[in-house]
């Protein structure tokens, strides 16, 4: 499909562009400070110790948390060398830094529009195959890909903002270590309420109940989170108003609760949309499975976010919601009742026990 030979064409010239980047000139005696330092300590720290995959959570004793690397067995190998901080870089290893950071910067821009374009692909594809939905083997790619880009984008947003980005008190780069969960659900409420206001033409969309304690922080990335809590508040608005049709006087409201535990900080949202089927419950994880009689077009010049989505009409929310959870070892999970309403509880893992979900 076009859409789908655009998109490959946007990787063939990011790689190439980052292969093609001229590699610095690094002075004999760092050269060899570099080779020998690897060989000394390449798999260690500072004093030569060997180190494991995964660093063991301090808060937790015993049998609870036990690293992957050492459940498994498995051998890290590390790309990165450890040295002094006092040592001095030539100035070609800052001018080849900055030159890699504008690369990347310029690829994170190009791909920007990577979702919707793969969008109108399927869309073009099940035109011309006059089918409804994608079969599983366009399914389990697009999840293997989209699984992919998320990491992808993760580590350049990472670089880009350590590089580029001033300091700011409580994040790492994207990372914020004290991401606050009632700030962040609030926002997503209203937008989503703004949204929902705009597209049926409504003085007041449905209210949302929040509960979460105020001073609920973990680390996480803020745009991931918001992400995944705005799609799905989306999807419940848009369930209730449908039901309970955009003329009524009232409507129920939805119901955001935040808990708490110690492996997991779980989100449920619940609304009373007259739910779905349970014969429909698999398909609202396949892409561009919808229930909206027809798919808005997809404006080239729209896109340039991934988070300007409009009301409905895509069948992308929950699908790339869960992959965002799974990212980070959460999950994202749909319950209904039909004819009274739906929950859908989100996962996130408040550990860093797990790895990246490499396809």
């Amino acid at each position: 499909m076009p859409s789908i030979q655009k998109v490959r064409n946007w990787y063939a010239q990011s790689f190439e562009e980052l292969t093609e980047l001229p590699r610095p000139r690094i002075p004999n005696e760092l050269r060899e400070l570099l080779i020998n330092a690897h060989r000394k300590n390449g798999n260690g720290d500072r004093n030569g110790k060997i180190l494991v995959g995964n660093t063991e959570n301090p808060s937790l004793a015993g049998e609870d948390y036990r690293p992957l690397a050492r459940k498994n067995n498995l051998n890290s190998r590390r790309y990165f060398v450890l040295l002094d901080d006092n040592i001095k870089w030539s100035p070609e290893i800052y001018e080849y830094n900055k030159a890699f950071t504008r690369c990347l910067s310029i690829i994170k821009r190009r791909h920007d529009p990577v979702v919707t374009t793969v969008a109108q692909g399927i869309n073009e594809y099940k035109h011309s195959r006059q089918r409804m939905q994608i079969d599983s083997s366009i399914q389990s790619f697009l999840d293997r890909f989209y699984m992919s880009r998320i990491g992808i984008r993760m580590l350049i947003g990472q670089h880009i903002a350590l590089n580029l980005e001033p300091s700011r008190g409580e994040y790492v780069g994207i990372i914020c270590t004290k991401t606050n969960v009632r700030e962040l659900a609030q926002e997503a409420i209203e937008n989503a309420r703004f949204i929902c206001e705009d597209y049926y033409g409504l003085f007041d969309a449905p209210k949302v109940q929040l509960v979460c304690k105020p001073d609920l922080n973990f680390m996480y990335v803020p745009g991931h989170l918001s992400h995944m809590l705005f799609e799905t508040l989306k999807n419940s608005l848009r369930a209730v108003v449908e039901t309970h049709g955009s003329m009524a006087e009232e409507f129920p409201p939805v119901k955001l609760i935040v808990a708490e535990g110690k492996e997991d900080i779980t989100i449920k949202i619940s609304d009373e949309g007259g739910g779905i089927p349970r014969s429909a419950i698999p398909l609202v994880w396949t892409y561009m499975y919808t229930t909206v009689q027809t798919t808005p077009s997809l404006d080239p010049d729209f896109s340039k976010s991934d988070f300007k989505a409009p009301m409905a009409g895509f069948g992308y929310g929950l699908p790339l919601s869960r992959l965002y959870a799974r990212y980070f070892g959460g999950d994202l999970k749909l319950i209904s009742m039909e004819g009274y309403g739906t929950d859908v509880y989100l996962h996130l893992n408040r550990l860093s026990s797990t790895s990246e979900p490499l396809p």
